[in-house]
């Protein structure tokens, strides 16, 4: 913005506002569709959607329109909204105009480019496919996700997309030698400061540039903050042939914005009320993050889904365009398994045997297999009791009830909440471990010995193996204290449910 070469010739009037809509009337020349406007007394920054006659434009305003009136002054920068790029970003927060906010030194050294930029064409993308490595045994296993991909992680509020975000920084700063990017998009800003400060006592920070749009913010600054965050990932993969880890939370904001502006500009809302355009602006966004020749943009999204619906339009609309589809279960959270990742619903266009291998394919095959059989005998269960099933259905919910809490984690980011300490495993130790416990190796021992473990053998360590009936028909109290004892300082989890639900 700030080096948009001021056109003074080229002067306007503020004619009508309504909310954050202004009408300008220019007598010269009308500016181009996504020029920056800037109002001379309020200091209001306006950008242009739509030209309505010869004379007059239609802008969406950028900041609070307060003190802002018909009359006043307005003048065309000549150009768009523009972002910082180049290597003096790293380590720094921006707002969607470039400005700085971590009260740090001021910005020096930089370029400035429109955040307005076509998706590479489809020459320049790379057709190699690669797995994106976490850390995080439910994903690594379940849902693998795509180096230079997309992966959204589904859910309503409270279920844990922002942890989850956090700790996948956390878990790919240290092996990640690219840079990352974190998009707040319509956030908390208790969830901006909490992150810069935590990414700065971790030490990741030289490799990160954070730019934020809050949700106190005006529709139009939500809008446009996605679109900068990606021009500072272009630059990046293009300029400097790096790897970008791109972290956008929340996309959900970013429709919502889209829906707020297309209300105000005075279109007709389509189904639910969303933006008629809402595919045509989130394929604008999505369609730029792409692996090409010169480095990859690997982007994962949380995606916040309005009363926990996954057919609703902007969570269907979400879905089309990602490699990875990460859905978080309320009701396992609510059991306390937490990653609460719904394995079920949860999906990912790499879990084939032509990449992610045969013996890993077949094992994620089995791993499903054995929960949804689970799932099935749940009603029966409720009915009848667990007595009433054959031995080998039983030994079915033996292994999944297991499965279930070996998929369990402690992260690094809960440390302080949890008092447990994070963990962090590789693709082959987790694999290990869930064929060792589909092999009925750990039958005989608790299923609280599996809770919140990282490697299976940490389960040998906790608990010692004992009769199979034991952990069916013990009573609640030794239930109660036996959870107590292997998770100190966590007062609830899934051992305190009922032992089937």
């Amino acid at each position: 913005m700030r080096d948009s070469g001021l056109n003074a010739l080229n002067l306007g009037k503020v004619v009508s506002v309504r909310g954050s809509v202004v009408d300008i009337q220019f007598d010269r020349h009308l500016p181009p569709i996504y020029s920056l406007l800037l109002a001379k007394d309020g200091g209001c920054v306006i950008e242009v959607l739509a030209q309505i006659d010869s004379h007059r434009v239609r802008g969406i305003a950028l900041t609070a329109t307060q003190g802002l009136a018909r009359g006043m002054a307005v003048e065309d920068t000549g150009g768009p909204l523009k972002a910082p790029v180049g290597k003096a970003v790293l380590s720094r927060m921006f707002d969607v105009f470039g400005n700085t906010i971590d009260r740090e030194a001021a910005l020096s050294g930089v370029q400035w480019r429109s955040v307005h930029n076509a998706p590479p064409p489809l020459a320049r993308r790379s057709t190699q496919t690669e797995i994106f490595e976490t850390g995080i045994k439910v994903i690594d296993v379940l849902v693998p996700l795509e180096r230079g991909g997309k992966a959204g992680l589904f859910g309503g509020a409270g279920v844990g997309k922002t942890v989850l975000l956090t700790e996948m920084i956390h878990n790919m700063i240290g092996h990640h030698e690219g840079v990352s990017i974190f998009c707040g998009i319509g956030e908390r800003c208790r969830e901006g400061e909490e992150l810069y400060r935590d990414m700065k006592e971790a030490g990741v920070l030289p490799n990160m540039v954070m730019i934020f749009g809050q949700m106190n913010e005006p529709p139009g600054s939500r809008f446009r903050v996605g679109h900068a965050a990606l021009t500072m990932a272009e630059y990046f993969r293009d300029d400097e042939h790096r790897d970008v880890l791109l972290l956008i939370d929340n996309i959900f904001r970013f429709i919502q914005a889209g829906m707020e502006v297309s209300g105000l500009m005075g279109q007709m809302p389509s189904r639910l009320g969303y933006q008629p355009t809402m595919g045509t602006e989130l394929s604008g966004l999505e369609e730029r993050i792409a692996n090409t020749d010169s480095g990859a943009i690997t982007s994962i999204q949380a995606v916040y889904v309005p009363a926990d619906d996954l057919t609703d339009p902007a969570a269907a609309h979400t879905f089309s365009h990602l490699s990875a589809s990460i859905v978080l279960s309320r009701k396992r959270a609510g059991e306390g398994l937490f990653p609460a990742i719904d394995p079920l619903q949860s999906s990912s266009k790499m879990a084939t045997p032509g990449i992610v291998g045969a013996r890993h394919y077949g094992l994620a095959q089995e791993i499903r297999r054995t929960l949804a059989q689970y799932a099935e005998l749940k009603d029966i269960i409720a009915m009848l009791g667990l007595e009433q099933l054959s031995q080998e259905d039983r030994n079915v919910v033996a292994r999944a009830r297991r499965l279930e809490r070996f998929l369990t984690q402690p992260f690094f980011t809960t440390e302080q909440f949890t008092g447990i300490k994070g963990k962090l495993v590789s693709l082959k130790d987790a694999l290990d471990g869930c064929e060792r416990i589909l092999c009925d190796e750990f039958k005989d021992y608790p299923e609280s010995a599996l809770y919140m473990i990282g490697t299976v053998e940490e389960a040998k360590g906790k608990a010692k193996p004992g009769k199979p009936d034991d952990k069916q028909t013990s009573g609640s109290t030794a239930k109660t204290e036996e959870r107590k004892d292997a998770n100190p300082g966590v007062e609830a989890g899934p051992e305190m449910q009922p032992q089937i639900e």
